[in-house]
């Protein structure tokens, strides 16, 4: 089974997205921030990583630079969450590293879609 990290600082979102990605039958493990997610990373790198951009502490920007510098970082499938439609937001989540960008709030279809396009599913 595939694992999914879901990084994001709202626990509602992370639930939200741990029961759709857990409904196409990927496992899940979550975290609260980037600091977070990067040392959940050091100790088991995940398949694909669901990453909010606007979070405390290491946001998802700072996060995909530094997991992408990391052994084995180059891996993970990243899609990165965004609550606006911002296209210098998103071509800067790209250039860090992000994979794939998907639109808050979203909906299993969206994200189901998403994944697919990454290879996930």
């Amino acid at each position: 089974m595939k694992q999914v990290l879901v990084v994001d600082d709202s626990p509602v979102i992370r639930k939200i997205a741990r029961r759709i990605l857990e409904g196409m039958n990927l496992g899940t493990s979550e975290a609260a921030d980037g600091r977070q997610a990067l040392a959940a990373c050091s100790f088991f790198m995940p398949d694909a990583i669901l990453v909010d951009g606007a979070m405390p502490v290491l946001d998802g920007y700072e996060f995909l630079r530094e997991l992408r510098a990391m052994p084995g970082g180059e891996l993970p499938k990243v899609v990165f969450c965004t609550s606006e439609y911002d296209v210098a937001q998103i071509a800067r989540a790209m250039h860090a590293g992000a994979d794939d960008f998907l639109m808050k709030p979203f909906d299993r279809e969206h994200v189901q879609a998403k994944f697919e396009s990454v290879g996930v599913c």
